[in-house]
Formats: C-alpha cells, structure tokens, sequence
C-alpha cells in the first residue's frame, strides 16, 4: 500500500508516485469508487511515448467507460498486466496491486497535493 499523503494527483483523478525519473501512475479510490466495477482496462504499450494531459487509455466498468489521462510527458516503461488481467485490482487495491502503468519523464509538471485532491473531491 502507497502512503497516499506522499503521493501527487490529477483533477483527472490519477495519482502519480515519483521514484528518480520513473512515475508509477494509478487511478485514485475516488475514481474507482465512481466508476463501480471495473471489468475492463486498455492501457497504452511499453514504448509508447506520452504527452501529458491526452487520453491514453480506457477503464470500464459496469456503470460507464473511463478515459485515462497521461498525467505526465514520457515513455511507457512498464504497464501492470495483472489489472488486464484482473481489472477488479482497481477497486480493491487502487494504491497498492491496482496501479497501471510506469512512466519514464524528464520534466514533472506541477501535480496536486494530497490536501488539493482531497479539497477537489470534497473529502
């Protein structure tokens, strides 16, 4: 489980933790919490270059589809083929097993906080 108050956030609602040069990216439990069972994820491909702020991806659920948003610019170093897998980890794990993709940048751009995210969700 991620320490949610360390980690930066989207208004799009996915969070992001940073490690050096690598983003591990993830939906927030607000976002899973909104969207309902999630049965399906698309993600983009190890290598496919991003930019930030353009729909990379797609999470349905029961209730709705889903875009997600690249947070930041980078290429795709890893995606997590167990939420492909077993999309559901969204919903149980969202900070923990349910994370998406991992993201080489060169430039963070600026995030919200903890307190911000939570502020802009009216938790």
């Amino acid at each position: 489980m991620t320490d949610q108050d360390n980690l930066k956030y989207t208004a799009e609602h996915e969070w992001v933790s940073i490690d050096g040069d690598i983003a591990t990216v993830g939906i927030t439990a607000y976002a899973a919490d909104k969207l309902g069972d999630v049965v399906y994820i698309d993600l983009p491909a190890v290598g496919s270059e991003l930019s930030g702020g353009t729909v990379v991806g797609e999470i349905e659920s029961t209730k709705s589809v889903g875009e997600l948003f690249a947070p930041i610019d980078g290429t795709v170093t890893e995606v997590n083929d167990a939420v492909v897998d077993a999309p559901d980890l969204v919903n149980s794990e969202p900070f923990g097993s349910g994370w998406l993709l991992r993201v080489r940048f060169t430039d963070l751009p600026e995030l919200l906080s903890a307190a911000q995210y939570r502020e802009l969700v009216g938790e």
